[in-house]
């Protein structure tokens, strides 16, 4: 079951179920997935059963939506400083050596002696996994921004003035809900780009913090239930409306170094991300990325990560923020 949020042709918001590539059908009383998330928690029914209850008669022409650029993020908050967009990295198997690589690029060292990139990675891999119950490792984390960051799927990654590169990081989001006691709930699962400035990062691997404050996108549909244990998409980049680069890649519990629950845990352990009616995107790591491969993209380069599990592709192209730079004044 996948849903999507979008504007209807008179401007108004609105929550349809994924009923094909061609078209979704409209729940009834909710405009917001945070609506429906609001109303699954104050009435202790389980969200899929709240989405066939309002699933109403009304459809849509998804074909249309997506062409006519009315796509929104299939999860938002009211108030986008209480939406927190944070991530994990180093939780894909095949995700170490990218890195490791990247960094052995500037630093001159060889991949074995990066010890703090493989270290980490090698933790996750003998203790990413505990047995229930059991709490296993913590996963490399990082803090991306709030809910202003996110773009709608099919517009513009805003890339700073300021930044080095703007690179793609095709990856799985959860996506949370905290009641009104801050018990965290998990509303279901999306593709996402994390977006990063690989060039800053590989300068020194103590930037990767700068490196993540940048814009994000996820989408367009959100997966509700469990994540599949295996997942095969492809990320691709065009430019001027040809391919330039394409790679498999596969994501899931089964090629991850770390379970769901043990990210969760070590995100959701801390009461800051406890606070009652705050949405989180968490982003669970990427495990191939076309920097990796001597990529440089170019504005106007459109990105797409396309996974079956989730229905339609998520695209964004490479764009260029416009807010002028501001400089700190003595009140």
């Amino acid at each position: 079951m996948r849903l999507i949020q979008f504007l209807t042709t008179a401007g108004s918001r609105a929550v349809a179920l994924v009923i094909s590539n061609e078209q979704v059908q409209l729940l009834q009383g909710v405009s917001t997935v945070y609506q429906l998330a609001q109303q699954a928690l104050s009435t202790n029914t389980p969200i899929q059963a709240l989405v066939s209850q309002l699933a109403g008669g009304e459809m849509a022409d998804y074909a249309a939506i997506r062409s006519q650029g009315r796509l929104l993020a299939p999860f938002d908050h009211p108030d986008p400083a209480h939406l927190l967009v944070t991530g994990t990295g180093l939780t894909h198997l095949g995700s170490a050596d990218t890195r490791a690589n990247m960094h052995a690029q500037t630093s001159g060292k060889t991949q074995a002696e990066l010890t703090d990139t493989m270290k980490m990675f090698k933790l996750g891999v003998e203790g990413g996994k505990p047995d229930a119950g059991q709490t296993g490792v913590q996963p490399e984390w990082f803090y991306k921004g709030d809910g202003s960051i996110v773009v709608p799927p099919g517009t513009a990654l805003p890339s700073p003035v300021f930044a080095l590169d703007g690179g793609e990081e095709p990856e799985i989001v959860g996506v949370y809900i905290n009641d009104a006691e801050g018990q965290p709930w998990r509303i279901g699962f999306a593709l996402g780009n994390e977006f990063s400035d690989h060039k800053t990062e590989r300068l020194n691997y103590l930037y990767l913090a700068h490196s993540k404050l940048r814009p994000c996108s996820f989408g367009p549909e959100l997966l509700l239930g469990e994540l599949p244990a295996h997942i095969e998409g492809v990320s691709r980049i065009y430019r001027n409306g040809e391919l330039l680069w394409q790679k498999a890649f596969v994501s899931g519990e089964d090629n991850m170094s770390h379970s769901v629950a043990n990210l969760e845990h070590h995100h959701f352990k801390y009461p800051l991300f406890c606070r009652p009616g705050d949405g989180h995107l968490h982003y669970f790591g990427t495990a191939t990325l076309s920097f990796g491969d001597g990529i440089e993209t170019q504005l106007g380069d459109v990105f797409e990560i396309e996974a079956v599990a989730f229905g339609a592709p998520l695209q964004n192209s490479l764009g260029q923020e416009q807010q002028p730079l501001r400089s700190v004044k003595t009140l």
